[in-house]
């Protein structure tokens, strides 16, 4: 075992599976320049000095030609893994990702494959609009993508490794307060932990229970899923016990583990950085009113940011996205009931 930050666990897998099969390479802007960061968050600093620059190849500003590389080389039997130095650029590869990687395999009858990575930065850090959104509900509703949260080391490895054995394309969010490394963020968590040094992977529609409860079942994911850990050690010492569920993975989700805790607490919130309007805590309020309605002793509720573009002034911004004083005050809503 080894005590590593996001940024190194995710560093590690790449390693890892490109040396285990010659078909992995990683593409991007500035993924390994000399005397740059390795890409926007260090996670490819370095790789090229054992795998050489037709493996890593350091792109144009130009998120169009990206996701047409990562298409095409995946068809081929190729298994690109692209670095986008801010998930926002996803917009810019929505023809390649949305109308040809997604749709590939069906059209073809199964006969088409495309195994591709995108690992995108996400979350709001005092960079304004643009470079500050949480993206994940946009693609959770495209059929034929895989969409993944991994906020751990220990998962970020694991998961990683799983999406580039993946036939289909996977997008991996990646919070930026979360990543450590050698780039600090303003305001970053200090999340290290322990990822085995062998071969792992971590199976995707499968969540993790961070802090068992009987009263109210919280699910939050990245950076939120600390926030709600915050919050739930803060309700106890009211006497609000909370059991806190990182899904992980929103597509495929793992409706099972949340359904038996609400099954046991009657109680739901969803915790998310993305928008109140259709995030991703839409859908899953939807299933629960839809298949455990009888479960539930209370409305469902979700925090999330508010429906307005992620303003660049802090505390504008910190009023905006989720805090773990919003989360308290909302089960302490639905204790009540």
């Amino acid at each position: 075992m080894a005590e590593l930050s996001i940024a190194d666990a995710l560093k590690q897998a790449i390693r890892e599976e490109m040396r285990r099969d010659e078909a992995v390479f990683c593409l991007g802007e500035d993924v390994d320049i000399e005397g740059g960061m390795g890409g926007a968050f260090t996670v490819t600093k370095g790789l090229a000095e054992e795998f050489g620059n037709e493996r890593i190849l350091n792109t144009p500003i130009a998120e169009i030609l990206i996701g047409g590389v990562c298409v095409g080389a995946g068809i081929t039997g190729m298994r690109p893994v692209a670095d986008l130095q801010y998930g926002d650029f996803l917009f810019c590869m929505m023809d390649q990702l949305v109308n040809q990687a997604a749709k590939m395999c069906y059209m073809s009858g199964g006969t088409v494959h495309v195994p591709m990575v995108l690992r995108a930065p996400c979350g709001a850090t005092n960079r304004g609009a643009q470079h500050a959104q949480s993206l994940e509900s946009y693609f959770t509703h495209i059929p034929g993508l895989k969409v993944i949260c991994p906020s751990t080391p220990y998962d970020a490895k694991g998961m990683l490794k799983q999406a580039i054995r993946d036939d289909n394309p996977v997008l991996v969010f990646e919070h930026k307060l979360l990543y450590g490394g050698s780039r600090k963020e303003k305001d970053a968590m200090k999340v290290a932990g322990e990822v085995p040094e062998t071969d792992y992977t971590v199976e995707f529609g499968k969540a993790a229970v961070r802090r068992e409860g009987t009263d109210v079942t919280i699910v939050a994911n990245l950076l939120m899923s600390y926030r709600a850990q915050e919050a739930a050690v803060e309700l106890e010492k009211e006497g609000i016990s909370c059991e806190v569920i990182d899904p992980r993975s929103l597509v495929p989700f793992d409706y099972e583990t949340v359904e038996q805790s609400v099954k046991k607490t009657g109680k739901l919130c969803i915790v998310h950085e993305d928008t109140y309007n259709n995030g991703w805590g839409a859908q899953v309020a939807s299933h629960f009113a839809e298949h455990n309605i009888f479960d539930l002793d209370a409305p469902i509720k979700v925090v999330a940011a508010y429906d307005t573009p992620t303003p660049f002034a802090a505390p504008m911004e910190n009023y905006v996205i989720p805090s773990t004083k919003r989360i308290i005050e909302t089960v302490r809503e639905l204790a009540k009931f």
